[in-house]
């Protein structure tokens, strides 16, 4: 069998064949980052199970409903696995423009990962077993935000939600927002033995300051990005979603012609940083008076935490005023 340079972040150097064991594979919720020197090209694959069970285990969502943030947080993963700053958060939020899906907030922070969408069931229901974007959103929108923790920094873009998914319209974020030829691909569905599973691929062409790349809106000849591009877009969405082939194995399949380089990312969990304490800290930055206007007849602010689907009831005594 014809061997290719397969290298991995597990040691300095390593090589392995599509049939091989020498690397550490990677199968559920932690990201596979990978480059391609030669096509200028880098990617993320994942593969969301037990985290994505436990995230919408809180929540009665229907099947349209379930898939649809099914993938909404693995895209979540790609684009947060690209923070360079650990303590960094990505979030992405799809708000309605007349479509029964009302609003879909994700976010990701160190492998944290949490989100939920807020809907209208009924009219959810009248859309069919298989939507299209612009019936679950009408003429929504999509903003991306990237929050650097050690910078303060912030950027966001916002874009149509446009295209055939939720996907198509990420990727018009990055040539409208960042210039960056990219390639998305999102998969999910219910397994009967791994209950939702849903996966992923990101594609990028790398951009200015990564390897002496100039931007893609000054460069129109693009033969290695157009490749790789055409060999990643025969991939499957049941090969994203299929339990029984590591991460490894679809980037083997699709780019074993070049050498591809491969690092694990952060393992990614549910991540909802809602308690008491947290949300009576937030709480102690209101006025006293507004304290007590929000408060019920028992003296409780009751707050409900739409990620995780849990009331929080807190007596005002025990919040305390900020030093």
């Amino acid at each position: 069998m014809r061997r290719n340079r397969f290298c991995c972040g597990h040691s300095a150097s390593c090589e392995f064949d599509s049939v091989s064991d020498e690397i550490i594979e990677t199968w559920f919720d932690q990201p596979l980052l990978f480059t391609i020197a030669a096509r200028h090209v880098r990617g993320r694959l994942v593969r969301l199970g037990p985290t994505l069970n436990t995230i919408i285990a809180a929540h009665n969502y229907p099947p349209v409903a379930e898939k649809l943030l099914g993938e909404a947080l693995v895209l979540t993963v790609l684009l947060g696995s690209t923070l360079k700053d650990e303590s960094g958060q990505m979030t992405l939020q799809a708000q309605t423009g007349g479509g029964p899906i009302e609003l879909l907030v994700c976010d990701y922070r160190g492998g944290e990962l949490r989100g939920y969408l807020k809907f209208d069931a009924e009219r959810l229901a009248a859309v069919g077993p298989d939507p299209t974007l612009f019936a679950l959103f009408g003429e929504g929108f999509l903003a991306i935000t990237f929050d650097q923790a050690t910078t303060d920094e912030r950027y966001q873009g916002i874009v149509p939600l446009e295209g055939a998914s939720i996907g198509e319209a990420a990727e018009h974020y990055f040539e409208q927002s960042e210039q960056i030829s990219s390639l998305i691909r999102l998969a999910a569905r219910h397994d009967h033995e791994a209950g939702c599973v849903a996966g992923g691929l990101l594609l990028q062409h790398l951009p200015e300051g990564e390897v002496g790349r100039d931007r893609l809106h000054v460069r129109h000849d693009t033969p290695e990005w157009d490749h790789a591009r055409t060999v990643a877009a025969t991939l499957k969405p049941e090969e994203l979603t299929d339990p029984a082939h590591s991460l490894e194995t679809l980037a083997w399949r699709l780019f074993h012609e070049d050498e591809v380089r491969v690092e694990p990312g952060v393992i990614v969990s549910r991540g909802c940083r809602c308690s008491t304490d947290y949300f009576a800290g937030v709480l102690a930055q209101f006025p006293e008076t507004e304290r007590v206007d929000m408060a019920d007849d028992s003296g409780r602010i009751v707050v409900d935490c739409a990620f995780c689907s849990r009331i929080f009831p807190i007596p005002l005594g025990e919040i305390s005023a900020p030093n």
